[in-house]
């Protein structure tokens, strides 16, 4: 991340470049583009979007390029497109992937003419407008099943930006996690305090299909009904208690870890770091309440690593079954795990 915003001051620098920004859905591909135009030259002058995919296509030429009157049934009027709107500035097109390959034709002509054609217009209008595409889809694969022109592909690829997907990038998930409290807590009676190690631990190493907006919305849930308290394991959404197991981190030495079984080497090595990087405040920490959730979560890994059996969890724990299945139900872990 450091090494791209390192990209973004250099390419808000050129600001004549085409830019062709890359990343799965929620990344914040738009943040980036914005981020681009605002650092520019051209940050006096609009910021333009446009959703290729959400327009229909019958209608996103009219928007791109603007119309005269009398262009098509029910053009009463001339109306400028977001092109001539976004002159002397950066026009953003998201999900560029989704364009027809009529209206990609057109925009080739833009970017290397600089001008364009209003629909129903006969004369060709210059425009000095700064194009940022971005895409979720792989545009070289378009390109080879010719479902994309490969000369606006190169046209566009000028500079390609890439943003890794949050779940390459876990630890910018605390981060993430403390700016979000502060943002949606400046507008909320009872702001979401934190997330405790445990269920920060879980947060961690969950695959966040949809990445950093999804991070966000899970933060404004978790502040509307956890607000003013911190958000412990089993307040996590089911989703994110039954996500996949942490990868097993380097072994620790021998006389450190002793006869400790592989499921509590696990939580130990992870909790540790964790408490060490963030949990040491002036005022001190709630050792009772990390013991808790330190405990609870050697219970639920130990659940699933014997896949709800609980005689085996209770062997892999060094507990009686009884008392295990005492702290599973003082800890409300029922239905957390799949029983065999």
């Amino acid at each position: 991340m450091q090494r791209l915003f390192k990209l973004i001051g250099k390419l808000a620098e050129d600001d004549l470049s085409t830019v062709l920004i890359q990343g799965e859905s929620g990344t914040g591909k738009e943040l980036v583009a914005k981020a681009i135009h605002a650092h520019s030259p051209r940050a006096t002058h609009h910021f333009v979007p446009v959703n290729c995919a959400a327009i229909p296509d019958d209608l996103l030429e009219s928007e791109l390029f603007g119309h005269t009157k009398g262009a098509f049934t029910g053009a009463v009027s001339s109306k400028i497109g977001r092109i001539e709107y976004a002159n002397g500035g950066s026009l953003f097109l998201d999900e560029i992937g989704d364009m027809k390959p009529v209206l990609q034709a057109k925009l080739l002509r833009v970017l290397q003419e600089r001008e364009f054609e209003p629909v129903g217009g006969l004369k060709p209008i210059p425009v000095d407008v700064r194009v940022i595409a971005a895409t979720h889809c792989n545009l070289e694969q378009m390109v080879a099943e010719g479902r994309f022109r490969e000369d606006l592909y190169y046209r566009l690829s000028v500079v390609p930006v890439a943003i890794p997907p949050l779940r390459e990038r876990s630890e910018d998930i605390p981060l993430l996690i403390e700016y979000f409290i502060n943002t949606i807590g400046k507008t909320k009676k009872n702001p979401l305090l934190g997330f405790n190690p445990a269920a920060m631990l879980t947060l961690s190493h969950f695959p966040w299909r949809g990445n950093v907006r999804e991070l966000e919305n899970l933060v404004q849930h978790m502040t509307i009904l956890h607000g003013g308290t911190h958000v412990d394991y089993h307040d996590l959404p089911e989703k994110y208690r039954n996500g996949p197991l942490p990868p097993e981190p380097a072994s620790a030495p021998a006389q450190e870890t002793g006869n400790v079984s592989p499921p509590e080497q696990l939580l130990l090595a992870s909790s540790a770091a964790a408490i060490a990087g963030e949990m040491w405040p002036d005022s001190g920490i709630d050792f009772n309440a990390l013991v808790n959730d330190f405990e609870t979560q050697l219970i639920v890994q130990a659940l699933k690593l014997t896949q709800g059996n609980k005689k085996e969890a209770a062997r892999l724990l060094n507990l009686k079954r009884t008392t295990l299945l005492e702290k599973i139900k003082k800890k409300e872990l029922i239905g957390a795990v799949s029983e065999e």
